[in-house]
């Protein structure tokens, strides 16, 4: 935050929740779509889903590769969603939801 703005009022941070969970919502389904495409284009096996920690035909390799690629997916997609929601609501109100 620079010295000229004004921090967030405790109104506009409990007016931002609901919008925060809606986005968390749509960035998870998002992000999981996004994912499931990228696996598909990348995996050895494309017409399978995206190895799970639990199933034994996939190797450690496979399983911590699926993981890394799905949470660097979800980290940019979430954070995109957030501050696009952000930007909305400071449009709407005036006020940036955050700081």
């Amino acid at each position: 935050m620079s010295k000229n703005e004004e921090p967030t009022s405790r109104s506009a941070r409990i007016l931002y929740r609901p919008v925060g969970l809606v986005g968390s919502i749509v960035a998870g389904v998002l992000a999981g779509q996004v994912f499931q495409q990228v696996w598909t284009r990348v995996s050895r096996h494309p017409d399978a889903d995206a190895p799970k920690a639990l199933e034994s035909e996939y190797s450690w390799r496979e399983v911590a590769a699926a993981a890394a690629v799905h949470g660097a997916i979800f980290a940019v997609v979430k954070a995109m969603v957030d501050r696009g929601g952000a930007r909305a609501f400071q449009r709407a109100t005036g006020e940036w939801p955050g700081d």
